[in-house]
């Protein structure tokens, strides 16, 4: 798959997308060789699976939720399905959007860029009652992040809820090995996560954090902060 550089320009959209030059190069390409070698990685999720328990108990069965860089599918999109949710998901790797279908049948996943799914932008998925986003926005320079998640508001019905989790790092668009390929992460320290989650439009309902040691041995222990937040009106 080629690289994606590419200027994405709307300015009636509010984003602010026009002024940015995004660069997913390499992202996608990394996972597409990582595939399902990413969940024997990271074979234990609780705070991801905990995350998904909180949504599965506070909306209604059948509600559509969004799963923004579902990966595999699992555990979250399964998840979802399971407990009776129409579930869709979006990655930016094909290999991963091919092993979520393999995983979660009852879902609908495409392969897209968050950007994508911006206000006025070519994939219009409709709102959602929840959006789920884990670890997908570290892999966005710190600059995107905001529009990112001013994004995720604008895809959530009045009231929806939206599960964030990121790793606690003080780091922007920086390369580290990861599976065997590199790929590119940003990170936040907590209180300046918390910061930058309630300017684009949220209120923090509830916060977890997790001291994680990955299977792999080219990454190293991380701090995952998990955000259980609430679209303000």
């Amino acid at each position: 798959m080629p690289a994606r550089r590419f200027l994405v320009s709307n300015p009636a959209d509010g984003l602010d997308y026009g002024t940015l030059r995004l660069d997913r190069t390499g992202q996608a390409e990394a996972f597409d060789v990582i595939g399902d070698r990413y969940d024997e990685a990271f074979p234990h999720k609780e705070g991801q699976v905990s995350a998904v328990d909180w949504l599965i108990g506070s909306l209604r069965t059948g509600s559509r939720v969004l799963d923004l860089g579902c990966g595999t599918g699992l555990p979250t999109a399964r998840q979802l399905a399971l407990a009776g949710f129409d579930v869709v998901g979006v990655d930016l790797s094909e290999r991963m959007v091919a092993l979520a279908r393999g995983h979660v049948p009852g879902g609908v996943f495409h392969r897209a860029d968050i950007a994508d799914l911006r206000p006025g932008g070519p994939l219009d998925l409709g709102r959602f009652q929840a959006v789920t986003a884990f670890f997908s926005l570290l892999m966005l320079p710190r600059g995107e992040i905001p529009l990112a998640l001013r994004t995720v508001r604008h895809l959530l019905a009045p009231g929806g809820l939206f599960a964030l989790s990121m790793v606690e790092a003080d780091v922007d668009d920086f390369t580290i090995p990861f599976i065997g390929s590199s790929i590119r992460v940003s990170g936040y320290l907590g209180d300046e996560l918390r910061e930058v989650v309630q300017g684009a439009g949220f209120e923090i309902a509830g916060e977890s954090s997790y001291t994680y040691a990955p299977a792999a041995a080219d990454i190293q222990p991380e701090v995952q902060i998990f955000l259980r937040c609430a679209r303000r009106a």
